[in-house]
């Protein structure tokens, strides 16, 4: 029953105005419908539990817009933009009641509309029978493909015992880490109610007053990284725990590296372990500098050099962490392939490198972008670390505790270089030819992984 009343709060968030703008229901849904469909929950009372749900979140929205009218503008975040407001207006008022039935399947409209029919007075009669109508047609379209993945489970993988408790811990903290620094980020960056609260507070007396002009006044548009600077403070707490957590549980003493393990072990074998195989060619110390050479070499021929000097020094920086963490931590593998003879377990040298090569382009190329893109870069960038970090599961060479050491080794890693970026005058990267310059680097990787084996 929990899982139901989950599946209903998220249907209800992520029609809900204000909150349906951060909340990622899509990802969120498809997550709760495929475990309740591995758990062989009742599809109707799953279905009857989000429509429910999307019904009550358009309801409460509608009756917002029509009591509220008049502060809606006024309100986070239709104060910092305004055209998400107008943009809703023109949708309904283009459309009519159809609109809410469109809504219902178009992300960016999707916790607007229902605002905006109540803000214009629509019937509330005629918006309820719209409203339960398009609930029923939302609840099964956007439920049913992860219900029937759920239970395709069994058939694709052998699941240990007390290995399901692991899985859905493991994605909610992805997904509870995802949404929380996207947000994070968004609040401390300029114009962020944390970031203008900090600046307020800093004009109450002259000691923070001169503080907050010591810690922005060498910033280039003066102002301080709080993103970045919150970013190391948590990602070294919590490397700095992790780790000592970990020594104190030689391998493999922790139930989750134990469990995770063998939830993979029936993958060895399969399409999954060759493409693993590829993305440790593609991960290593060959394929890392496959990847960034055009790039550097670029940023270098186009006089960025404190872009090039940043990036080169953080990829060097993090070889070198990872080398004295493996050193001090002396963690055997769970396997040990005759190309890694010699070398430790914690913490995963590809998690960590990936994370601070992929999360540093993210970043360069989200401070090209306007402030309400720029989520949708980092999003990018974690679906692409993910996969490099889980290969090294699938091929058995590492913990599932190495990954999270080397990914938050790597976060710091990349903290630290931007903090040390911001500080410097530099001219934006745009225009950069990003196509060939990506299309140079896939043919080095592609040469590297044809022609170099495990060296």
């Amino acid at each position: 029953m929990l899982l139901i009343l989950i599946v209903l709060l998220i249907a209800l968030c992520e029609s809900l105005a204000l909150v349906g703008l951060l909340v990622p229901g899509v990802v969120l849904l498809t997550a709760a419908a495929s475990l309740a469909g591995h758990q062989h929950m009742s599809l109707p009372l799953l279905l009857a539990a989000a429509c429910v749900g999307a019904i009550l979140g358009d309801g409460l929205s509608f009756w917002l817009g029509r009591g509220q009218r008049e502060r809606v503008p006024r309100l986070w975040p239709f104060s910092r933009h305004p055209e998400w407001l107008a943009r809703g207006i023109t949708f309904f008022k283009r459309y009519g009641d159809f609109s809410i039935v469109i809504g219902r399947f178009v992300g960016p409209v999707r916790p607007i509309v229902p605002l905006v029919a109540g803000m214009l007075h629509m019937s509330a009669w005629r918006f309820a029978i719209v409203n339960i109508a398009s609930a029923l047609l939302w609840a099964p379209a956007y439920l049913l493909p992860g219900y029937l993945l759920g239970r395709s489970w069994d058939r694709l993988l052998a699941l240990p015992p007390s290995s399901e408790r692991w899985l859905m811990a493991l994605g909610l903290l992805l997904i509870i880490l995802g949404v929380g620094f996207s947000w994070l980020r968004h609040q401390l960056g300029r114009g962020g109610w944390m970031y203008m609260r900090l600046a307020r507070l800093s004009r109450t007396t002259p000691r923070r007053r001169r503080l907050w002009l010591a810690l922005s006044g060498a910033h280039p548009r003066h102002e301080i990284p709080l993103a970045s600077l919150a970013l190391l403070v948590v990602s070294l707490v919590a490397l700095c725990g992790w780790t000592l957590w970990v020594l104190e549980h030689p391998a493999p003493s922790l139930p989750m590296d134990r469990q995770l393990q063998a939830l993979l072990a029936p993958l060895a074998g399969t399409w999954l372990e060759e493409l693993s195989a590829l993305m440790a060619l593609s991960g290593d110390a060959l394929g890392i500098i496959a990847l960034s050479l055009p790039w550097l070499l670029w940023l270098l021929v186009s006089r960025h050099i404190a872009a090039f000097l940043h990036i080169s020094a953080a990829l060097a920086g993090i070889g070198i962490a990872n080398t004295l963490f493996k050193y001090l931590a002396a963690r055997p593998r769970p396997e040990t392939p005759d190309y890694l003879a010699g070398s430790f377990s914690y913490p995963s040298a590809h998690t960590s490198t990936s994370v601070v090569l992929i999360g540093l382009a993210a970043a360069f190329v989200a401070e090209a972008l306007p402030a309400k893109r720029r989520m949708w870069v980092y999003w990018g960038a974690t679906l692409v670390c993910l996969p490099m970090a889980l290969s090294r599961l699938v091929l058995g060479v590492h913990w599932a505790s190495d990954l999270i050491g080397g990914a938050l080794l790597g976060l710091v890693v990349c903290a630290i270089t931007r903090l040390s970026y911001q500080r410097f005058e530099h001219r934006p990267l745009a225009p950069c030819p990003w196509g060939r310059l990506a299309l140079a680097s896939l043919a080095l990787l592609t040469t590297r992984i044809m022609w170099l084996p495990h060296i």
